[in-house]
């Protein structure tokens, strides 16, 4: 059985998990016209000895989606880290100076 140290809800079994795929498989733009493209993304997969990315989403816990690092040959698991972008950081607004009241 395996056992994915998620982030947030720590150390859990692989039933509270759903697979999503190869996380290194890169989607072609949803304007891309190109057949082949769109086959090879959906259907032509790499099937590799050693260490592989994953998208694993934690559907008992918190929801996350996460990206997981396997080894193929033991399943063991070198590393698991969220698979969302952390937010960009805004610059802080611009205080404009105080309005004079009417008098």
């Amino acid at each position: 059985m395996l056992r994915i140290d998620c982030p947030c809800c720590g150390p859990r079994d692989h039933d509270e998990f759903r697979y999503g795929g190869d996380a290194s498989v890169i989607r072609p733009a949803l304007d891309d016209a190109d057949f082949e493209a769109w086959y090879r993304y959906v259907f032509v997969r790499k099937n590799p000895a050693g260490l592989h990315r994953e998208h694993w989403q934690h559907v008992l816990g918190c929801r996350q989606w996460l990206i997981v690092e396997r080894d193929t040959r033991n399943h063991a698991i070198t590393s698991v880290a969220l698979a969302r972008r952390p937010p960009t950081k805004k610059p802080p607004a611009k205080k404009s100076p105080p309005r004079k009241s009417p008098q």
